[in-house]
């Protein structure tokens, strides 16, 4: 049976109660959502409560569902306290990208946990990166390294293509912070797994590439 920790615990009732509250409340999901306009109007903690967050179940249970997933392998490498560290760090990355790639869009809003869900799947994969991994519609699991690389490839082009209704620069910032705070708890990757730090690294500079010539 799975082993679900009280440190993830806590993480998916917060999220939980708050979203739930952001249902029923369109006053209190107005106030604290992920909002240029009023982080611009100095409303700054909106780069936290947006991350607890959803549009509605299936955006909490998609979330909670990966991080139920996931959680585990960082504690069981870090510990509670630096999984928190790692989510919330994840989550404010996450904020802060979307800031800085859409500061000049007043109306941009976002919510959801997803930027520190991709932190704490990030952070997993670097710790294990030969985990293997399902995708829908692909019957062979992949290594996790290759989901990870692919999945922000993917998530460069919906930044540059407006690709649906999704938070994409929240989820590439969160995974820079789960990548970077993961290499500043365990610096001994750099030496055990320096293709591996290399390989992950690869979509970060090219996202940084493209935003400094400005495609993107």
């Amino acid at each position: 049976m799975y082993d679900l920790h009280m440190a993830t615990i806590a993480i998916i009732a917060a999220n939980v109660l708050v979203s739930i509250r952001g249902f029923n409340d369109q006053v209190f999901f107005e106030r604290y959502k992920f909002s240029i306009g009023g982080i611009n109007a100095g409303q700054k903690e909106r780069t936290l409560t947006s991350g607890f967050l959803h549009v509605d179940f299936a955006h909490l249970l998609f979330n909670m569902f990966t991080l139920f997933f996931f959680a585990n392998v960082v504690i069981t490498w870090f510990g509670p306290t630096k999984f928190v560290i790692i989510y919330f760090i994840s989550l404010l990355a996450g904020s802060l990208l979307a800031l800085s790639f859409h500061k000049n869009e007043p109306f941009y809003s976002a919510v959801g946990a997803s930027g520190a869900v991709t932190g704490v799947l990030y952070a997993a994969i670097l710790l294990e990166p030969d985990m293997r991994l399902g995708i829908m519609f692909i019957p062979i699991p992949v290594p996790a390294y290759v989901l990870g690389i692919g999945y922000l490839l993917y998530s460069i082009y919906g930044m540059k293509n407006r690709v649906g209704n999704i938070g994409h620069s929240a989820h590439f910032g969160g995974a820079i912070g789960g990548y970077l705070t993961t290499l500043l708890f365990r610096p001994s990757l750099f030496m055990t797994d320096t293709l591996m730090v290399i390989l992950l690294a690869i979509p970060i500079i090219i996202l940084f590439v493209l935003e400094k010539a400005g495609k993107i």
